[in-house]
């Protein structure tokens, strides 16, 4: 009995954490549906284009099937609703090597198919060689459509000339409809996605800094609270990655892109956005460093001496600055224009850093290992500061 109710129980378990989980999943589908109609965003850029997807198919369906009741009409909109992809320039792309894959496939598929009169020795044979030819290079992720047209030849029917030349007219048409619909029908951009994360990460780097600015101030010389800052920082590496794959991303979707003429978007490739990435991977070097050496100041094992505090406060007001000024080099690049004040405000911060080398030399004594505490702190502000003050000349 006391095994059965354990089992029940058990049982019990499982069931609500499953209807937990299915709730969870519910309510993420709705908020997601939520921001999709609210306005601009990833959830609306992908319920586009799925609904494009499914409009190219559609239409590659209706004419291949409907209307001109082609012989293998369900290659075309199975073609075309492969390529509708998140940018033009790679619905381009992947499809020619789509249509050189299927193309590969159906012709060596059709050859030995005729040669040898046998579906199953010739998927012996072909298959093989298809599955070799789709790891060729130049075919890059589309590679798997040899096999897959030279299964459709092997498949469907008796194999015959007539029937792979409309196999092959059939991929041609889907590709340039699924191609057609993405390029015209509102073609994605992605310059939004990519000025969010380059902000996301900026005010990161911010927050951090400014944290550890505020617990260097008050003397706080907490283990656990030092760790926390030195994860987020090491996470702010992170961020600085999904930024540049974003500057990237957003440069291919306006290549081949009909909607940028329309909509005056400029390309991601001018000084802005590089030197965005450049400063923020100096941030997050910088930063790591920073938390890294105040967490080992930290620590109850004494491995890095903890500074003085007067230099701890003059550090701090260092940090703050650099803090200001990262938010402001994030405004004035994506933002509002504020270039005076982040000159002003660099130009400060590397006075401020300038005393602070001085008052550290002062204040350091004959021990080594407050020497290289110092002067990790100091490097990894001078690279900062130095990167700041570049992107600004």
């Amino acid at each position: 009995m006391d095994a059965a109710r354990g089992g029940t129980r058990v049982a019990v378990r499982g069931i609500r954490l499953t209807w937990q989980n299915v709730g969870r999943d519910a309510s993420s589908v709705v908020d997601a549906a939520r921001r999709a109609w609210a306005g601009p965003s990833r959830e609306r850029d992908l319920a586009v284009q799925a609904g494009k997807a499914a409009l190219a198919a559609w239409v590659a369906w209706a004419v291949a099937g409907w209307w001109l009741r082609a012989p293998v009409a369900f290659v075309a909109p199975w073609v075309a609703v492969v390529l509708v992809e998140s940018t033009v320039y790679r619905s381009i792309a992947r499809g020619l090597q789509q249509l050189g894959a299927i193309a590969a496939g159906t012709v060596v598929a059709t050859a030995v198919g005729l040669l040898l009169h046998s579906t199953e020795a010739a998927m012996a044979l072909v298959l093989p060689l298809a599955m070799l030819l789709g790891q060729w290079r130049r075919l890059g992720s589309q590679g798997i459509y040899a096999a897959t047209g030279a299964l459709f030849v092997l498949t469907g029917g008796s194999v015959s000339i007539t029937t792979s030349a409309a196999r092959l007219a059939e991929a041609l048409f889907g590709a340039v409809v699924g191609i057609a619909v993405n390029a015209l029908v509102r073609p994605p951009l992605y310059l939004r996605d990519t000025r969010a994360v380059l902000r996301d990460a900026t005010e990161e780097a911010h927050d951090i800094l400014r944290d550890v600015a505020d617990g260097l101030a008050a003397g706080r010389w907490d283990a656990e609270e030092a760790g926390a800052w030195h994860e987020r920082a090491l996470r702010l590496h992170g961020l600085v990655e999904q930024a540049r794959s974003s500057v990237e991303w957003s440069r291919e979707s306006l290549r081949g892109n009909l909607r940028r003429r329309r909509t005056g978007a400029a390309p991601p490739d001018g000084k802005g956005y590089d030197d965005a990435l450049v400063v923020l991977d100096h941030a997050a070097v910088h930063t790591a460093g920073v938390t890294r050496t105040v967490l080992e100041a930290a620590t109850e094992d004494g491995r890095a001496p903890r500074p003085h505090p007067g230099a701890a406060r003059r550090y701090a007001e260092f940090l703050c600055q650099s803090a200001r000024a990262l938010r402001l080099y994030s405004h004035s690049r994506f933002g509002d224009a504020c270039e005076d004040q982040l000159r002003e405000t660099v130009t400060e911060l590397r006075g401020t850093l300038d005393a602070l080398r001085r008052d550290l030399v002062r204040s350091t004594t004959d021990d080594p290992d407050e020497v290289a505490t110092y002067g990790a702190l100091l490097a990894q502000a001078h690279r900062l500061a130095d990167q700041l003050a570049a992107s600004t000349a």
